[in-house]
């Protein structure tokens, strides 16, 4: 019976999990250059005294879906959309190196060049900080950050950075719980000049929403099943001391 109820309670706690995953992906829909999470479930021996003849679902989230979501045109000079593989580096929180394919950019008070998350944009030599005062910013296709200083002419453009481009294969990332993606041996990619730049456009969340929206029906009914097979178990359990006390 211990059993039944053991089975059922692990599969409950798992569906849970992967309900979060699917919400989480679900909740980000409309957020530029989102990667959809993964879930997966397995089985796993159950270790300790007593414990070997017992085995539990566990929910993991193996990697994320790097297809590219779709291209939106804004026409604003500081959007920029990454054409096909390729992240743009940005400053973590913690002073670290990170990668990103969200593209909405835009400069502080300060003129650091930070994306819609606030995150500083990496360069060559770190964050990249524009001239205070400007008056127009371009970035071309291979990254570099072109600024006009405020009351210069029209022909006058300054270079004043170069944004660092990565293409360290998607299969070496793993997303942090910033939801910035790093190199799995903890080290920074480098710059790759192939990884080209679409200027005046963003790259959209590539996740599903209709497909996440049936997971998570799915994920609902399985725990639902789950519960009543608890339910079940609950009952056996009932019967079986109400034979022994007539015995």
């Amino acid at each position: 019976m211990d059993k039944l109820l053991y089975v059922a309670m692990s599969g409950a706690k798992q569906n849970m999990n992967s309900l979060a995953v699917s919400a989480n992906n679900l909740a980000n829909a409309n957020t530029d250059g989102f990667k959809a999470s993964l879930s997966q479930a397995r089985s796993m021996q159950a270790f300790g005294e007593g414990l070997p003849t017992r085995v539990f679902s566990m929910t993991e989230t193996p990697s994320a879906n790097f297809s590219s979501g779709p291209i939106k045109t804004t026409g604003r000079d500081l959007d920029i959309a990454v054409k096909g593989d390729g992240w743009i580096a940005v400053q973590a929180e913690n002073g670290g190196e990170a990668y990103t394919r969200s593209g909405s950019l835009r400069f502080d008070t300060s003129g650091v060049l930070r994306n819609d998350r606030g995150t500083a944009v990496m360069g060559d030599n770190g964050p990249i900080v524009l001239p205070l005062p400007i008056e127009k910013v371009e970035i071309s296709q291979d990254g570099i950050v072109s600024v006009r200083p405020s009351g210069a002419t029209a022909e006058v453009i300054e270079e004043v950075a170069r944004i660092k481009l990565v293409n360290p294969g998607n299969e070496n990332l793993m997303r942090g719980e910033d939801g910035l993606f790093r190199l799995m041996s903890g080290e920074n990619a480098p710059a790759d000049p192939s990884v080209g730049l679409l200027s005046g456009a963003v790259e959209g969340s590539n996740v599903n929403a209709v497909h996440e929206m049936v997971s998570m029906i799915d994920l609902q009914r399985q725990f639902e099943m789950q519960v009543k097979m608890m339910k079940t178990a609950e009952e056996n359990d009932r019967a079986s001391s109400a034979l022994m006390r007539i015995s």
